[in-house]
């Protein structure tokens, strides 16, 4: 395949939405288990049964808007979750924003956000791993930080979110830095470009 004149070998790394989401397991429990367990050797006492209940009682408002809370984080946080991705890659793509499309596999109820354009491997990756970098690791870390046990627990959520996402960035740890990466535009994954 030509490209800026020079000429890439075009290899497919993708998976449909249902089997991404069955292979995203392999992140998500390892990622309650490493964020769970720092918690607790941090805050061991919040663990203890009167802090629990203490916890309950002050948050007990909150607790009955539990459904309407979660609902409202989980779509407010899809949709930041990909505009992360979308700003990211925009920064990079010659077309900026126009560049980047956004929508919903209905069948999945799983958002999306896609690069029409080639991007070197690093600037994908990073665009790949932002949201979970943005939303899940650095506010898991502030809850761990301060004992921010709701805190901890978005970002505990978004990095499971972001399972997907590492997914991604697992297929492509074999490929050279020299490699460009085009988004797939129906499946989960990518092309990966390689000079001949």
């Amino acid at each position: 395949m030509p490209l800026g004149g020079e000429e890439y070998i075009k290899t497919e790394l993708s998976m449909t939405a249902a089997e991404a989401n069955v292979r995203a397991v392999t992140f998500i429990v390892p990622i309650m288990l490493l964020y769970g367990v720092a918690y607790w050797v941090v805050w061991p006492e919040q663990f203890s049964t009167q802090h629990i209940r203490q916890l309950a009682e002050t948050q007990q408002k909150l607790l009955l808007l539990s459904p309407f809370v979660l609902l409202l984080v989980f779509v407010v946080g899809a949709a930041v979750h990909e505009l992360l991705h979308g700003l990211t890659w925009a920064a990079f793509c010659r077309d900026g924003f126009r560049s980047i499309k956004f929508g919903v596999h209905w069948k999945m109820l799983t958002p999306y956000c896609h690069c029409k354009e080639v991007l070197p491997l690093r600037h994908y990756a990073l665009g790949g791993m932002m949201p979970g970098l943005v939303m899940g690791l650095l506010p898991a870390l502030a809850g761990i930080a301060m004992g921010h046990f709701l805190l901890f627990l978005f970002g505990l959520f978004f990095s499971m979110a972001a399972a997907g996402d590492l997914l991604i960035l697992w297929m492509l740890r074999h490929q050279q830095s020299s490699d460009l990466v085009q988004d797939h535009p129906d499946k989960i994954g990518c092309y990966v470009l390689t000079k001949v």
